[in-house]
Protein backbone atom coordinates (compact mmCIF):
# COMPACT_ATOMS: atom_id res chain seq x y z
CA UNK A 1 0.00 0.00 0.00
CA UNK A 2 1.40 3.35 -1.00
CA UNK A 3 1.63 6.11 1.53
CA UNK A 4 0.98 9.77 0.83
CA UNK A 5 3.98 12.04 1.02
CA UNK A 6 4.27 13.92 4.31
CA UNK A 7 3.59 17.65 4.37
CA UNK A 8 6.56 19.61 5.68
CA UNK A 9 6.00 23.11 7.00
CA UNK A 10 8.95 25.46 7.02
CA UNK A 11 9.14 29.05 8.31
CA UNK A 12 9.00 31.65 5.59
CA UNK A 13 11.73 34.11 4.77
CA UNK A 14 11.39 37.62 3.53
CA UNK A 15 8.21 39.33 2.42
CA UNK A 16 5.43 37.11 1.13
CA UNK A 17 2.33 38.03 -0.79
CA UNK A 18 -1.25 36.92 -0.30
CA UNK A 19 -1.75 33.23 -1.01
CA UNK A 20 -5.35 33.22 -2.26
CA UNK A 21 -5.25 29.51 -3.09
CA UNK A 22 -4.42 28.63 0.49
CA UNK A 23 -7.09 30.93 1.86
CA UNK A 24 -9.69 29.38 -0.44
CA UNK A 25 -8.68 25.91 0.71
CA UNK A 26 -9.38 26.96 4.31
CA UNK A 27 -12.64 28.78 3.53
CA UNK A 28 -14.70 26.45 5.74
CA UNK A 29 -12.42 27.24 8.67
CA UNK A 30 -12.98 30.95 8.01
CA UNK A 31 -16.73 30.40 8.16
CA UNK A 32 -16.29 28.52 11.45
CA UNK A 33 -14.23 31.37 12.94
CA UNK A 34 -16.82 33.95 11.91
CA UNK A 35 -19.69 31.89 13.30
CA UNK A 36 -17.75 31.24 16.51
CA UNK A 37 -17.10 34.97 17.05
CA UNK A 38 -20.77 35.78 16.49
CA UNK A 39 -21.95 33.13 18.97
CA UNK A 40 -19.38 34.12 21.60
CA UNK A 41 -20.46 37.76 21.35
CA UNK A 42 -24.05 36.99 22.36
CA UNK A 43 -23.56 33.84 24.42
CA UNK A 44 -25.15 34.01 27.88
CA UNK A 45 -26.56 37.50 27.27
CA UNK A 46 -30.12 38.23 28.37
CA UNK A 47 -30.93 40.72 25.61
CA UNK A 48 -28.96 39.00 22.83
CA UNK A 49 -28.99 40.92 19.55
CA UNK A 50 -30.89 43.75 21.24
CA UNK A 51 -27.46 44.99 22.33
CA UNK A 52 -26.71 45.64 18.64
CA UNK A 53 -29.57 48.15 18.58
CA UNK A 54 -29.06 49.50 22.09
CA UNK A 55 -25.61 50.91 21.42
CA UNK A 56 -26.49 53.10 18.41
CA UNK A 57 -29.87 54.10 19.87
CA UNK A 58 -28.36 55.28 23.16
CA UNK A 59 -25.54 57.04 21.30
CA UNK A 60 -28.01 58.84 19.03
CA UNK A 61 -30.10 59.96 22.02
CA UNK A 62 -27.02 61.34 23.82
CA UNK A 63 -25.56 62.99 20.72
CA UNK A 64 -28.94 64.53 19.84
CA UNK A 65 -29.35 66.01 23.31
CA UNK A 66 -25.76 67.26 23.66
CA UNK A 67 -24.84 68.29 20.12
CA UNK A 68 -28.23 68.70 18.45
CA UNK A 69 -30.20 70.45 21.22
CA UNK A 70 -27.61 72.09 23.48
CA UNK A 71 -24.75 72.86 21.07
CA UNK A 72 -27.13 73.48 18.12
CA UNK A 73 -24.85 71.53 15.78
CA UNK A 74 -25.85 71.94 12.11
CA UNK A 75 -26.88 68.80 10.23
CA UNK A 76 -27.00 69.88 6.57
CA UNK A 77 -30.77 70.33 6.66
CA UNK A 78 -31.45 66.78 7.94
CA UNK A 79 -33.12 65.81 11.22
CA UNK A 80 -30.20 65.41 13.61
CA UNK A 81 -31.06 61.84 14.79
CA UNK A 82 -30.92 60.34 11.28
CA UNK A 83 -27.94 62.56 10.42
CA UNK A 84 -25.94 60.99 13.25
CA UNK A 85 -27.30 57.46 12.96
CA UNK A 86 -26.48 57.25 9.25
CA UNK A 87 -22.86 58.08 10.03
CA UNK A 88 -22.72 55.67 12.94
CA UNK A 89 -23.51 52.65 10.75
CA UNK A 90 -20.11 52.55 9.02
CA UNK A 91 -18.31 54.06 12.00
CA UNK A 92 -19.54 51.51 14.58
CA UNK A 93 -18.68 48.68 12.21
CA UNK A 94 -15.20 50.09 11.64
CA UNK A 95 -14.55 50.77 15.33
CA UNK A 96 -15.73 47.31 16.40
CA UNK A 97 -13.75 45.60 13.64
CA UNK A 98 -10.60 47.54 14.54
CA UNK A 99 -10.91 46.70 18.23
CA UNK A 100 -11.50 43.00 17.55
CA UNK A 101 -8.93 42.72 14.75
CA UNK A 102 -6.13 44.36 16.73
CA UNK A 103 -6.56 41.83 19.53
CA UNK A 104 -7.42 38.83 17.35
CA UNK A 105 -3.99 37.17 17.35
CA UNK A 106 -3.66 37.43 21.13
CA UNK A 107 -7.18 36.09 21.64
CA UNK A 108 -6.40 33.01 19.50
CA UNK A 109 -2.95 32.26 20.92
CA UNK A 110 -4.09 28.79 22.01
CA UNK A 111 -4.77 27.88 18.37
CA UNK A 112 -1.68 29.49 16.85
CA UNK A 113 0.68 27.54 19.08
CA UNK A 114 -0.95 24.16 18.40
CA UNK A 115 -2.08 23.81 14.79
CA UNK A 116 -1.26 25.25 11.39
CA UNK A 117 -3.71 27.27 9.31
CA UNK A 118 -3.38 30.58 7.44
CA UNK A 119 -3.01 33.17 10.20
CA UNK A 120 -4.69 35.77 7.99
CA UNK A 121 -7.99 34.00 8.68
CA UNK A 122 -8.00 35.25 12.26
CA UNK A 123 -8.21 39.04 11.67
CA UNK A 124 -10.40 38.46 8.60
CA UNK A 125 -12.92 36.52 10.72
CA UNK A 126 -12.81 39.18 13.45
CA UNK A 127 -13.74 41.86 10.93
CA UNK A 128 -16.39 39.86 9.04
CA UNK A 129 -18.19 38.85 12.24
CA UNK A 130 -19.37 42.46 12.54
CA UNK A 131 -21.38 42.25 9.31
CA UNK A 132 -24.39 40.93 11.25
CA UNK A 133 -24.32 43.99 13.50
CA UNK A 134 -24.13 46.41 10.59
CA UNK A 135 -27.08 44.73 8.85
CA UNK A 136 -29.27 45.08 11.95
CA UNK A 137 -28.24 48.70 12.50
CA UNK A 138 -28.90 49.53 8.85
CA UNK A 139 -32.46 48.25 9.25
CA UNK A 140 -32.84 50.64 12.19
CA UNK A 141 -31.75 53.56 10.00
CA UNK A 142 -34.36 52.67 7.37
CA UNK A 143 -37.05 52.60 10.05
CA UNK A 144 -35.98 56.00 11.37
CA UNK A 145 -35.86 57.44 7.86
CA UNK A 146 -39.41 56.21 7.26
CA UNK A 147 -40.45 57.89 10.51
CA UNK A 148 -39.12 61.21 9.19
CA UNK A 149 -40.61 60.63 5.74
CA UNK A 150 -37.23 60.16 4.04
CA UNK A 151 -36.92 57.65 1.18
CA UNK A 152 -33.43 56.53 0.02
CA UNK A 153 -32.76 57.19 -3.68
CA UNK A 154 -32.73 54.22 -6.05
CA UNK A 155 -28.95 54.31 -6.52
CA UNK A 156 -28.52 53.56 -2.78
CA UNK A 157 -29.15 49.89 -3.62
CA UNK A 158 -25.78 49.90 -5.42
CA UNK A 159 -23.76 52.55 -3.59
CA UNK A 160 -24.45 51.42 0.00
CA UNK A 161 -23.05 47.87 -0.50
CA UNK A 162 -19.99 49.35 -2.21
CA UNK A 163 -19.44 51.65 0.77
CA UNK A 164 -19.77 48.67 3.12
CA UNK A 165 -17.05 46.92 1.14
CA UNK A 166 -14.85 50.02 1.34
CA UNK A 167 -15.30 50.13 5.12
CA UNK A 168 -14.41 46.44 5.36
CA UNK A 169 -11.25 46.97 3.30
CA UNK A 170 -10.10 49.84 5.51
CA UNK A 171 -10.85 47.86 8.67
CA UNK A 172 -9.07 44.77 7.34
CA UNK A 173 -5.95 46.72 6.39
CA UNK A 174 -5.73 48.39 9.80
CA UNK A 175 -6.48 45.08 11.57
CA UNK A 176 -3.63 43.33 9.75
CA UNK A 177 -1.22 46.05 10.85
CA UNK A 178 -2.41 46.40 14.45
CA UNK A 179 -3.00 42.68 14.97
CA UNK A 180 0.57 41.87 13.92
CA UNK A 181 2.09 44.78 15.85
CA UNK A 182 0.17 43.84 18.99
CA UNK A 183 2.02 40.52 19.14
CA UNK A 184 5.41 42.21 19.51
CA UNK A 185 4.33 45.45 21.16
CA UNK A 186 1.66 44.92 23.81
CA UNK A 187 1.21 48.69 24.14
CA UNK A 188 -0.84 48.53 20.93
CA UNK A 189 -3.67 46.83 22.82
CA UNK A 190 -3.80 49.76 25.25
CA UNK A 191 -3.53 52.42 22.56
CA UNK A 192 -6.27 51.14 20.24
CA UNK A 193 -9.30 51.99 22.47
CA UNK A 194 -7.96 55.52 22.96
CA UNK A 195 -7.20 55.76 19.24
CA UNK A 196 -10.76 54.75 18.33
CA UNK A 197 -12.23 57.34 20.68
CA UNK A 198 -10.11 60.17 19.24
CA UNK A 199 -10.66 58.90 15.69
CA UNK A 200 -14.43 59.20 16.02
CA UNK A 201 -14.27 62.91 16.83
CA UNK A 202 -11.79 63.39 13.98
CA UNK A 203 -14.47 61.91 11.69
CA UNK A 204 -17.58 63.95 10.79
CA UNK A 205 -19.98 61.71 12.68
CA UNK A 206 -21.62 64.22 15.04
CA UNK A 207 -20.89 67.22 12.82
CA UNK A 208 -21.01 67.83 9.04
CA UNK A 209 -17.87 68.20 6.95
CA UNK A 210 -19.20 71.59 5.83
CA UNK A 211 -18.59 72.85 9.39
CA UNK A 212 -14.82 72.51 8.87
CA UNK A 213 -13.24 75.63 7.30
CA UNK A 214 -12.50 75.08 3.61
CA UNK A 215 -8.75 75.67 4.01
CA UNK A 216 -8.51 72.86 6.62
CA UNK A 217 -10.92 70.45 4.96
CA UNK A 218 -8.14 68.59 3.12
CA UNK A 219 -6.63 67.61 6.49
CA UNK A 220 -9.91 66.07 7.64
CA UNK A 221 -10.13 64.32 4.26
CA UNK A 222 -6.87 62.49 5.02
CA UNK A 223 -8.92 60.43 7.46
CA UNK A 224 -10.23 57.55 5.28
CA UNK A 225 -13.43 57.26 7.33
CA UNK A 226 -14.32 60.85 6.46
CA UNK A 227 -14.93 59.88 2.85
CA UNK A 228 -16.91 56.79 3.84
CA UNK A 229 -19.16 58.63 6.31
CA UNK A 230 -19.85 61.54 3.96
CA UNK A 231 -20.50 59.20 1.04
CA UNK A 232 -22.83 57.10 3.17
CA UNK A 233 -24.94 60.15 4.01
CA UNK A 234 -24.97 61.23 0.37
CA UNK A 235 -26.05 57.74 -0.71
CA UNK A 236 -28.94 57.56 1.76
CA UNK A 237 -30.20 61.13 1.54
CA UNK A 238 -29.37 62.02 -2.05
CA UNK A 239 -26.86 64.70 -1.07
CA UNK A 240 -23.84 65.97 -2.95
CA UNK A 241 -20.87 63.61 -3.17
CA UNK A 242 -17.62 65.16 -1.92
CA UNK A 243 -14.98 63.73 -4.24
CA UNK A 244 -11.68 64.43 -2.45
CA UNK A 245 -12.46 62.54 0.80
CA UNK A 246 -13.92 59.62 -1.16
CA UNK A 247 -10.91 59.36 -3.48
CA UNK A 248 -8.53 59.51 -0.53
CA UNK A 249 -10.58 56.85 1.29
CA UNK A 250 -10.24 54.52 -1.72
CA UNK A 251 -6.51 55.16 -2.01
CA UNK A 252 -5.74 54.87 1.72
CA UNK A 253 -7.96 51.81 2.12
CA UNK A 254 -6.15 49.99 -0.70
CA UNK A 255 -2.79 51.07 0.71
CA UNK A 256 -3.62 49.83 4.22
CA UNK A 257 -4.86 46.51 2.86
CA UNK A 258 -1.87 45.76 0.60
CA UNK A 259 0.81 46.88 3.05
CA UNK A 260 -1.03 45.25 5.97
CA UNK A 261 -1.13 41.88 4.21
CA UNK A 262 2.56 42.02 3.33
CA UNK A 263 3.63 43.05 6.84
CA UNK A 264 1.38 40.44 8.45
CA UNK A 265 2.79 37.71 6.23
CA UNK A 266 6.29 38.94 6.95
CA UNK A 267 6.04 38.51 10.72
CA UNK A 268 3.46 35.72 11.09
CA UNK A 269 6.18 33.05 11.40
CA UNK A 270 7.14 34.56 14.78
CA UNK A 271 3.60 34.56 16.24
CA UNK A 272 3.82 31.10 17.84
CA UNK A 273 7.04 32.03 19.66
CA UNK A 274 5.99 35.53 20.70
CA UNK A 275 2.27 35.42 21.42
Amino acid sequence: MSRSAPIILRPSRGWRGLNLTELWRFRELLFFFVWRDIKVRYKQTILGVVWVLARPVLSVVIFTLVFGKLAKMPSDGLPYPIFVLAAMIPWNFFAGALAAGSNSIQANAHLITKVYFPRLLIPIASVLSGVVDIAITFALVLVLMAWYGRIPPAHALLTVPILFIMTTIIALGMSFWLGALNVSYRDVGNIVPFLIQIWMYATPVVYPLSLVPAKWRWIVAMNPMTGVVEAFRAALFGGQWVRLPLILALFLGATFLVTGVFYFRRVESTFADTV
